[in-house]
């Protein structure tokens, strides 16, 4: 399989969306290509960025909504959709991500990864809005308002979240210090943050899906707001503790190989490996609410059914006999222990009774 470190726009697309920006176009569809981001579709401005959705085709009596007339059934897309207002850089746009559930597993994660070298290569400034899409409801024009309410609606902050919020004004307020993280508002879930996932770890993490490599160690690009490949290959269980760090935070992916009843079992295994106060507490802040959201991608996006999830603060905790009680926990089959009662208690010494049976 080819691990190539990243796809980006041909030259063709690269001068088309400089071109596209002057607002003459209404709608641009991007597909992957022979590894390059490539136009697949244009469509120009006729009326206003809701009539064009709703355009009527020639010769036809009814409506076909511009957008998803460009989406296929099993194919990942990316769409641009641009409105009628504008900003210091130009006309605003919605970035919609197209990826059905019923796509290649493959697919979905190329498209995952690129995302957001397009987004770079179109222009952030511009895109006022993002939509990710699995159905057609997702990014119809209902989708979308809907999308709209959702966005300007208060989100209650994860206590994470707020101690996050805290750091981040607190290091502002100092002199010469600059906060790294900037989060887009469109990243932020309820539950934690979203990080997209580079090009190479996505490639990994595609490999350990299809059992091709047993072990994929993920670390948090904290100035990026990425998540790269740190290590992965073939690792067995005896090993897998002098790979985790001892003084950064990590996911780790793990293919635990072992036998269970007389079956063999190749249990997959998350494991979140914080080593205590030796981290910054930005770190250890980042790495808590990036983890749910991840853990959710790789489980819906990708369809990777861990065994377990584990958090571990010292590599000498992964031991065999620990990942084994983890995934088959022993059954307690204790039962009570009935005991024959006490009589009651005697008081004095003990008489004994004269035999007075006699011959």
């Amino acid at each position: 399989m080819s691990h190539q470190t990243g796809i980006s726009a041909s030259e063709d697309l690269t001068s088309f969306l400089a071109k596209a920006r002057d607002g003459s176009y209404r709608l641009l569809k991007v597909s992957i290509k022979d590894e390059k981001l490539e136009l697949s579709n244009s469509e120009k401005v006729k009326g206003t960025w809701e009539d064009d959705i709703l355009c009527r085709k020639k010769h036809f009596s009814f409506t076909v909504n511009l957008v998803l007339a460009q989406l296929e059934e099993k194919q990942p897309c990316y769409i641009m959709y641009r409105l009628d207002s504008k900003n210091n850089q130009g006309y605003e746009w919605v970035f919609i991500a197209w990826s059905p559930d019923f796509s290649p597993i493959r697919e979905k994660m190329l498209y995952a990864a690129t995302r957001s070298t397009l987004k770079t290569e179109f222009g952030t400034g511009i895109i006022k809005e993002e939509i990710f899409g699995t159905v057609q409801e997702d990014v119809c024009l209902s989708g979308y308002k809907k999308h709209l309410v959702s966005q300007s609606a208060d989100v209650p902050l994860t206590a994470a979240e707020e101690e996050l919020a805290h750091i981040n004004k607190t290091e502002s307020d100092l002199p010469d210090t600059r906060t790294d993280v900037h989060i887009d508002s469109k990243h932020q879930t309820m539950k934690g943050l979203s990080f997209p996932i580079s090009d190479d770890a996505a490639h990994r993490i595609v490999d350990f899906k299809e059992e091709k490599v047993s072990y994929v160690q993920l670390k948090l690009d904290i100035s990026g707001e990425t998540i790269e490949l740190a290590d992965s290959g073939d690792v067995t269980t005896k090993d897998l503790p002098s790979k985790v760090p001892t003084e950064s935070a990590r996911y780790h992916l793990f293919a635990f190989k072992h036998t269970h009843e007389g079956d063999f079992l190749n249990s997959k295994v998350f494991i979140y490996s914080m080593p205590g106060y030796k981290c910054p507490i930005k770190e250890r802040m980042l790495y808590s609410s990036c983890k749910g959201p991840f853990i959710s991608s790789l489980e819906q996006t990708l369809q990777i059914n861990f065994e377990k999830k584990v958090e571990i603060d010292d590599a000498n905790e992964l031991t065999e006999e620990y990942l084994y009680d983890e995934i088959h926990p022993k059954k307690n089959i204790a039962t009570m222990k009935f005991e024959k009662p006490k009589g009651p208690a005697r008081k004095g010494p003990r008489k004994l009774l004269k035999n007075t049976d006699q011959s």
